[in-house]
């Protein structure tokens, strides 16, 4: 399983990238800031669903190492 894919990997205030609804069939990604976690399970196979600082609401795809 992807780190991306796993909700302990993911904490508010990390930098990440996320594919909105409305962005799915083309993978348009999105980068921003964690505000907060929105999936409870502890996994989930499409990524974790979160908030970004600006409100933008996505599913995680990639853990960025720098911030944006």
């Amino acid at each position: 399983m992807e780190p991306h894919m796993i909700r302990a990997n993911i904490q508010p205030g990390m930098a990440v990238e996320i594919v909105k609804k409305e962005d799915q069939r083309t993978g348009k990604r999105t980068q921003g800031i964690v505000q907060r976690l929105l999936t409870n399970s502890p996994n989930h196979p499409r990524g974790i669903k979160v908030r970004l600082t600006d409100g933008t609401v996505g599913r995680v795809q990639a853990i960025l190492k720098q911030q944006v």
